[in-house]
């Protein structure tokens, strides 16, 4: 009986040999597996997609036209693009001011909204800080470009009345779309932000505010020690203080501890989390940059024809030149800061679209405006901050309501739409007001 029991045993230890070398061959797979799914985690975090191949020479040629496709083809709302270029050849040929002033505006449409695209992208990889702060910056380089050039021209009215109507655009209209869109998709509550962060960007515009309105009010008192060269001083002073506590924010927002652009509350910061993992950039960093410039210089571009045709489109319309710099131009100009306060209040990431809303307005405040100051005392012409009575009592309102809005740290629907209706009051009342001092 023991001897027939050996082959038996024999034949159950290669059974039982075999198996083991099946279980280490799978271990093994499973390491090679892990190490794989590893090095495929690496590169998403990378500047590849998954999709692409590892380190082959072809891979650049896919990702750059991966990268066209999806900013240029990927979205409706790019078939508004020829209208840039159609507007050019209208002003060369046909020299219409009215149809270049509305065909440079539907053509800056898109580009606005794909510059928001592709700064929501680079804020993927340099965190949601910076990517606030560069929204802000690259929605606000077609206003500085074009203060420039009117600076240079002696256009000093023109300069303070489409800064300070994107001022309240970024306050009144932006701040409240992203309310509304946001408080509508996620209606059954109410988001959530940074209450301190809100109440220091509150306190940031009043003291923008306070150095607008000390010099209209100096005019108007005629309490000036110096008729006409006080007022002057007075701005350039107050515009080297603005200048530097809008650096000191920089380096507050940038180097404090504290995330100054994430939600205090635990649970908002995991649903951001979670939301993060699901959203991988589409492109990558380098891409996001490039386009970023193309963007922005293709915009600064029709912005220039759409400034030379105000007058004209005035004229032909009917309506005031005040009107257009105030209202229309910035509508158009901040259709970026638009687009992207919108995108992440609709994914309950309401902090960035306070830091694109709300910062959007601090630096043109406290930098583009005294930046300008600036420059206008090194080329010469007297540019100052008195912005007029009743454009600074407007700003001053303005300042007063959106800091009543914030102080809570909550946002619905109904907070979006009470602040667009307050655009409207302000839109109106600029469209009766007959500016003395156009030019």
């Amino acid at each position: 009986m023991s001897f027939s029991k050996v082959p038996a045993l024999i034949e159950a230890q290669v059974e039982m040999g075999s198996v083991n070398e099946l279980e280490h061959k799978a271990l093994f797979k499973r390491e090679e597996d892990a190490t794989q799914t590893k090095e495929a985690s690496l590169m998403e975090q990378g500047s590849c997609p998954a999709s692409f191949p590892e380190h082959t020479p072809k891979s650049p040629k896919k990702s750059v036209l991966n990268s066209i496709k999806i900013v240029l083809f990927c979205n409706k709302l790019n078939l508004l693009l020829p209208f840039g270029p159609l507007a050019i050849l209208v002003h060369y040929v046909i020299d219409s001011k009215g149809w270049v002033f509305l065909l440079t505006l539907i053509g800056i449409t898109p580009l606005a909204e794909r510059l928001g695209y592709a700064t929501e992208q680079l804020a993927c990889y340099t965190g949601p800080t910076v990517g606030g702060l560069l929204n802000a910056t690259f929605g606000n380089v077609t206003e500085l470009i074009i203060s420039i050039f009117a600076l240079k021209n002696g256009m000093i009215r023109v300069v303070q009345l489409t800064l300070l109507g994107s001022i309240l655009s970024n306050m009144l209209l932006v701040l409240g779309c992203a309310f509304f869109c946001g408080g509508l998709v996620f209606y059954q509550k109410d988001q959530v932000f940074d209450k301190g962060i809100a109440v220091v960007n509150s306190g940031l515009l009043l003291m923008a505010v306070m150095g607008i309105l000390f010099p209209a009010v100096l005019h108007y008192t005629h309490s000036e020690v110096h008729a006409g060269s006080s007022e002057l001083a007075l701005s350039r002073f107050s515009s080297c203080i603005m200048l530097f506590a809008y650096a000191a924010y920089l380096f507050f927002q940038l180097k404090s501890p504290s995330n100054s652009y994430s939600p205090l509350d635990e649970e908002t910061n995991q649903n951001e989390e979670t939301s993060a993992e699901d959203e991988d950039p589409e492109i990558s960093k380098w891409e996001a940059i490039i386009w970023l410039s193309i963007l922005t210089a293709w915009v600064s571009l029709l912005s220039g024809y759409l400034v030379d045709a105000i007058e004209g489109a005035s004229i032909s319309w009917n309506i005031p030149i005040a009107f257009i710099s105030t209202i229309l131009l910035p509508i158009v100009g901040n259709a970026a800061e638009h687009a992207g306060a919108i995108m992440f209040a609709m994914k309950d990431k309401l902090d960035l679209s306070l830091g694109v809303a709300i910062g959007s307005s601090i630096q043109i405040s406290m930098f583009a405006v005294p930046f300008c100051v600036v420059i206008g005392w090194m080329m010469g012409q007297q540019m100052d901050l008195n912005f007029q009575l009743f454009e600074t009592a407007m700003l001053f309102i303005t300042v007063i309501v959106v800091a009543f809005f914030l102080q809570e740290g909550t946002s619905n629907y109904f907070k979006g739409l009470m602040l667009i209706l307050c655009y409207l009051i302000v839109a109106a009342s600029f469209f009766v007001h007959e500016d003395p001092h156009q030019g």
